[in-house]
């Protein structure tokens, strides 16, 4: 691999320099805090100049998943001993070499015994530009199953286990332990709050729920669209992008950090009013402002009905607004990184993010399994009917993920949430998933379907008073704390997204006829 010059590039051409470190008497909390502040993906152990381990993103979520404490478990304990290392005078290709043998992702430089960098995969992607058009491109598998097309600290999905998790915690653990706003304050921040911090963050988030007076004259027209056929995404993409336009939000290329996370508080606290004025509105009654006291999850309810709702209410839908934060690099997720890598401003990401969601084999999903609850009807109907759509090949929706190739752990958590509130649909549910899993092992032995998100999370928002065609809009009231914490990551260290397609049409160039 050479620049420009024709010059092999080297390691010190590319390592990252100073290197966040940390002692082995540290505590994962000091690591984790460390990782977070610089934003970076592992911190070398040292000992005085030498390392003697690396601790990455991925023993941090080895940890979380231990249930350890981290304010008293040492880095000592949980870090690689003994990293391998290269030399600042190594070609680039020794070091791409020694990443892809042993699935590392960071390998420190290390000069006459001295730590002097660190080289990561995202530095070796920075050479990629220098790699010829028309070398042979590697197979890529349809829809981009598979392929890794960027670093994230964000959260991940382990399919094969089951597995999800926001930067370091498994996330139904958080979701059984912690607020909507701490799970925010965490995906935006990279570590929960205290409760000083929580409060604080829950003060600010306040005053940004409001509707600008500019924007709440327009939405009466914005819900009247459509008539009968009104569809709340439609209309929130429209109410968002004036919202945006009457703030000002700038092309994220052009504005500092501090603005593109003010823009992003913004959005994430405002999209909720807005998708409750504009429901509201179509339907006849006036818009409820946000409850100054109520925390996020039941001053949602509380915009939809007028009225604060249970306790119980409150609970379990913030159950599922929590569950769907966040989910690697879904559709939208990778849609809302696209157009950031473009440079452009928050509320262009968001309303592509919007459109992708709103398709049904995205986040259209949940009042779509409570259709096919209804269509059953009783328990006595599910084995006929399920037989007969799997005999004739009919998606059967709420079932099956493209991730997981096991139980789903939201449908798993939300199915307690349905059977804690003594949901009206949970007994039928219950006997349709596991009806469905027998009739697939009967017709389709060896291929395994697991209940979703969707298919409980339907049964869950029914039962706390939401409108089926509000399903996907509270999914996205959710999703888009997730959206814009990949916008920011996406902004902080960006390269414009710039994929290759394999072209398949008649071979060119072929003479164009002449006009009859």
């Amino acid at each position: 691999m050479a620049d420009g010059t024709g010059r092999e590039r080297l390691i010190a051409d590319l390592m990252s320099s100073p290197v966040v470190t940390a002692s082995v008497d540290d505590t994962i909390a000091d690591a984790a805090r460390r990782m977070s502040e610089k934003r970076v993906g592992s911190v070398v152990v040292v000992d005085s100049e030498k390392p003697v381990g690396i601790l990455t993103e991925r023993d941090m979520v080895r940890f979380a998943a231990s249930g350890s404490d981290a304010n008293s478990a040492l880095v000592s304990e949980w870090m690689t001993s003994n990293p391998d290392t290269v030399d600042p005078t190594e070609a680039v290709a020794a070091a791409f070499d020694t990443l892809a043998e042993h699935d590392y992702r960071h390998i420190p430089v290390v000069s006459d015994g001295t730590l002097v960098g660190i080289v990561s995969m995202r530095d070796l992607m920075k050479i990629s530009r220098i790699v010829p058009v028309d070398a042979p491109a590697a197979e890529v598998p349809r829809g981009l199953e598979g392929v890794v097309v960027a670093e994230t600290a964000i959260g991940d999905v382990r399919g094969t286990e089951g597995f999800y998790h926001y930067r370091q915690y498994d996330a139904v653990e958080l979701n059984r332990k912690r607020s909507l706003e701490d799970v925010w304050y965490l995906v935006f921040n990279g570590y929960l709050p205290d409760k000083r911090q929580s409060e604080a963050w829950r003060e600010r988030i306040k005053p940004l729920r409001e509707i600008p007076d500019s924007v709440a004259p327009l939405l009466p027209s914005i819900a009247a669209l459509g008539g009968d056929r009104f569809k709340p995404l439609e209309a929130l993409r429209t109410a968002y992008s004036a919202l945006t336009s009457s703030l000002e939000f700038g092309p994220s290329l052009d504005i500092s950090h501090e603005e593109l996370f003010e823009n992003a508080m913004r959005t994430c606290a405002v999209v909720p009013t807005l998708l409750m004025a504009l429901w509201r509105l179509n339907n006849g009654q006036d818009p409820v402002p946000p409850h100054p006291e109520l925390g996020y999850a039941a001053n949602y309810l509380y915009m939809l009905k007028g009225e604060p709702p249970t306790d119980q209410e409150a609970w379990a839908v913030e159950r599922y607004l929590i569950s769907t934060i966040d989910h690697g690099f879904n559709a939208s997720t990778f849609t809302a990184r696209v157009i950031t890598s473009t440079g452009a401003d928050l509320g262009a990401a968001v309303v592509g993010a919007i459109g992708a969601l709103s398709g049904p084999l995205h986040g259209g999903a949940p009042s779509r399994a409570l259709d096919l609850i209804n269509h059953i009807g009783t328990k006595e109907n599910a084995e006929p009917m399920l037989r007969e759509m799997v005999e004739e090949g009919d998606r059967i929706m709420g079932f099956g993920h493209r991730v997981y190739k096991t139980e789903d752990p939201r449908s798993r958590l939300l199915r307690e949430v349905a059977e804690e509130l003594n949901a009206g649909r949970i007994d039928l549910a219950r006997h349709i998933e596991q009806t469905a899993v027998e009739v697939l092992d009967d017709l389709k032995p060896g291929r395994k379907l697991y209940a979703n998100v969707e298919f409980y999370g339907g049964v869950v928002m029914e039962a706390v008073g939401l409108p089926p065609e509000m399903f996907t809009p509270t999914f996205t009231s959710s999703r888009v704390i997730g959206w814009t914490a990949h916008a920011l990551e996406q902004a902080a260290d960006n390269r414009l997204i710039r994929p290759a397609a394999e072209y398949i049409g008649p071979p060119p160039p072929q003479p164009v006829p002449d006009p009859e």
